[in-house]
């Protein structure tokens, strides 16, 4: 078994705690962000509306984040209000960053009138390096835990502060998921440019996470919601649905009349 013994918190003054979940959590979106800013700018995107939107995908995708922890943890946040703005501590939720950044995005696109398509295709390889990184400060203070296992790869913590179940050997199950956001990242890469219509590269992204996730969180330990499934079951299932769809929808809608709209050679 592997052992993780690292402390979680990096600095602790009084109630202020700061761990690695929240530094590297920051570097992540850090480096996520200026990855996006890059392959905006070369798919023409205007310089100012890309560092907007990249703001705006930031505070957005940070309320979203909390406030879906918040509900899946309401009973302790309705004791204990005052942490609920406590982000520093850990408890950010993916799927309601990935929602609340994406719909501040539209609104920005619907109100600047800039392809929302482009600039979401641009982000798609950020989304997923910022995410990997960000999964490093789960590994490390457990709280993404995996369920029980005696693999021989199975993580055991043994900090006072970690938030897994300590001295029992749990899937690692972050550690799965940064392998296959790696597999998606360099799928992405070779996919740069290379699909049509403008907007499809986000969309496979978020069929092949979602597709993931949904198997990865078989193994991660979180309470069943309906049936056998867990929180993170459904929304994978929604969303990979309508990545599927809207990549079908578009595929025939947007590039077959094009292509049949072309003029046909005539025979000499």
């Amino acid at each position: 078994m592997i052992h993780i013994s690292i402390d979680p918190d990096i600095v602790s003054i009084g109630s202020f705690i700061i761990g690695w979940h929240f530094i590297l959590m920051f570097l992540g979106t850090a480096m996520g962000m200026l990855l996006t800013m890059r392959l905006a700018k070369k798919a023409g995107c205007p310089e100012d509306i890309i560092h907007t939107a990249c703001v705006l995908a930031f505070i957005f995708g940070l309320i979203g984040a909390r406030i879906t922890h918040v509900l899946d943890d309401l009973d302790f946040y309705r004791d204990n209000p005052g942490k609920i703005i406590a982000i520093w501590e850990g408890g950010l939720g993916w799927y309601g960053c990935l929602i609340g950044g994406t719909l501040a995005v539209v609104v920005y696109a619907w109100i600047k009138k800039f392809s929302l398509a482009r600039f979401a295709d641009a982000a798609a390889p950020g989304v997923v390096l910022g995410l990997s990184i960000g999964r490093i400060g789960c590994t490390i203070n457990g709280d993404a835990a995996g369920t029980l296992t005696s693999l021989p790869w199975g993580f055991v913590y043994t900090n006072p502060h970690s938030f897994a179940p300590l001295w029992f050997a749990t899937h690692p199950a972050p550690v799965y998921e940064i392998l296959w956001n790696m597999v998606i990242l360099v799928l992405l890469w070779r996919l740069w440019k290379r699909l049509s219509p403008d907007g499809s590269l986000f969309l496979v992204m978020l069929a092949a996470y979602s597709f993931g996730r949904f198997w990865i969180s078989w193994v991660r330990d979180e309470p069943a919601v309906l049936g056998p499934l867990h929180q993170s079951h459904i929304i994978s299932l929604v969303l990979f649905v309508i990545a599927v769809g809207l990549l079908a929808y578009r595929k025939v809608r947007l590039v077959q009349p094009e292509a049949a709209a072309e003029p046909k050679e005539t025979a000499p």
